[in-house]
């Protein structure tokens, strides 16, 4: 049976001042999908995301969180989802475990939850150690883990995450995806932006934004296909240079 769409858009466009940053994208992702939202920086991808995740009102469109209206629904789609940021997002002058708790406390989950929760998780990352040590004491690659484990602390149905491994050394990167592998397993929608093209090899599906615009939709495999390319990479150069052109 073909799994429902827990994000759809239609038309979906944002204006500033003039400027159109997000142009008329419409897409669908399916519940406990590892969707790939790919582009080049300032191509739209962090613009739309803000959108979907009902803290940037859309200028015109349509679109749809778990169900919920990104223009009248905003609240609810807060509580529907987890959201990680291109920058660290946890606070770097409380340690491991304080973070953990704090965020627990803002997801309104119980003493007992998060307690257990917090114990699985400094297991599954492996940082028992570091559970007491300010997490600025960390280096960058444990930092990002700890912010996703702490953006689906709360279990999600959806979780944005803006360049996620922006940064990080390539082992490091694959580690991190495990844990994307390992919450798509439970069901969670993972929504990824990346300016990495290797990335998109590890999404169901990819969507590519060129200046602000959808300009491909498929899988990884079939975009390489269509594009008789052999690397993700490949596929996103033939894609710029046919904007590039359009716009001469």
């Amino acid at each position: 049976m073909e799994a429902e769409n827990i994000i759809t858009t239609e038309e979906l466009t944002k204006r500033f001042a003039g400027f159109t940053a997000v142009d008329a994208i419409s897409f669908n992702v399916k519940k406990g999908e590892i969707f790939g939202f790919l582009g080049a920086n300032g191509a739209g991808k962090t613009t739309a995301m803000r959108m979907l995740c009902g803290l940037s009102k859309p200028t015109s469109g349509k679109a749809t969180i778990a169900g919920a209206d990104v223009y009248k629904q905003t609240e609810q789609i807060k509580k529907s989802i987890g959201y990680m940021s291109q920058k660290f997002s946890l606070y770097e002058d409380l340690t491991v475990k304080e973070n953990i708790r704090f965020y627990g406390g803002i997801y309104g989950k119980t003493n007992a939850f998060i307690k257990e929760k917090t114990a699985f998780l400094l297991h599954q990352l492996n940082i028992e150690n570091e559970a007491d040590k300010l997490v600025a004491s960390l280096p960058l690659g444990w930092k990002q883990k700890l912010a996703f484990s702490v953006a689906i602390f709360h279990e999600p149905q959806i979780v944005f995450l803006d360049e996620p491994t922006g940064g990080v050394d390539p082992v490091t990167r694959r580690e991190f995806w495990n844990l994307i592998y390992q919450a798509s397993e439970r069901g969670i929608t993972i929504f990824v932006t990346t300016h990495y093209m290797d990335e998109a090899e590890y999404c169901n599906r990819v969507s590519i934004m060129v200046d602000g615009k959808i300009e491909a939709l498929d899988t990884p495999r079939g975009l390489k296909e269509t594009y008789n390319a052999t690397t993700m990479d490949d596929v996103f150069l033939q894609l710029a240079r046919k904007a590039t052109r359009a716009d001469v």
